[in-house]
């Protein structure tokens, strides 16, 4: 059974990170008519929303856009950052609205933010507490249940995420409409983008869900 469900979350993993690639690049040949860069996007986003101290930059890789709270910076990928295209709109506001999140300290933003160290922390003997637990499940079980609790503090992460992803597509998708960024069919292809990449952090919550549950079934399981 455990195998079972880690192949499916597997599955299912592989098939909607393929199908968000596919997406992006049926949308990267869908062109502004404005004519505007993911870079000017975010900018005008942050500028709209009165965010002055936020800097929009270039990073190295594909799909490597983030909003870095630290140091206050939108972070797009060269792809995104350099073109003219709903896919990049679409991302570009995304990130955007990540830092409009931190600006008006949206409360789900604030929860996972605090969360970051913990989860930092748990992360580096996760895997050393689980598997150290499985092999000594009869001899000290509590090696493993420490694993769970590691776990669980990453699956609760994971889970908070969502609704700061839904609220940051949520809110680029409604500047880009409101101010008249994008056409009918822009705006499709920008909605249709991001609710495939929302859809990545979904599997990704349930698939850590998942898991906890198989570790917890293991643990039970010792006294069967």
């Amino acid at each position: 059974m455990g195998l079972l469900l880690m192949g499916i979350i597997a599955l299912a993993s592989w098939l909607v990170g393929l199908q968000l690639k596919n997406k992006f690049e049926k949308y990267s040949k869908v062109h502004l008519r404005n004519g505007m860069s993911g870079a000017e996007i975010a900018t005008k986003m942050l500028h709209d929303h009165g965010i002055y101290d936020v800097k929009v930059i270039s990073t190295p890789g594909r799909l490597t856009d983030h909003y870095n709270p630290a140091d206050k910076t939108v972070n797009l990928s060269e792809a995104v950052y350099n073109q003219r295209n709903a896919a990049a709109a679409a991302v570009a506001a995304h990130e955007v609205g990540h830092a409009v999140q931190h600006a008006t300290a949206y409360s789900w933003l604030t929860m996972r933010s605090k969360l970051v160290p913990v989860v930092n922390i748990a992360s580096r003997f996760i895997s050393i507490a689980l598997i150290g637990g499985i092999l000594l499940l009869n001899t000290f079980p509590q090696l493993l249940l420490i694993g769970i609790v590691l776990f669980a503090v990453t699956t609760v992460f994971s889970v908070i995420t969502l609704p700061v992803e839904y609220d940051a597509s949520n809110r680029a998708l409604k500047w880009l409409q409101v101010k008249n960024m994008v056409t009918q069919e822009e705006l499709y292809g920008a909605k249709d983008s991001l609710k495939w990449a929302a859809r990545t952090y979904l599997v990704a919550a349930l698939s850590s869900i998942g898991t906890l549950f198989y570790y917890l079934m293991i643990y039970m399981g010792r006294r069967e």
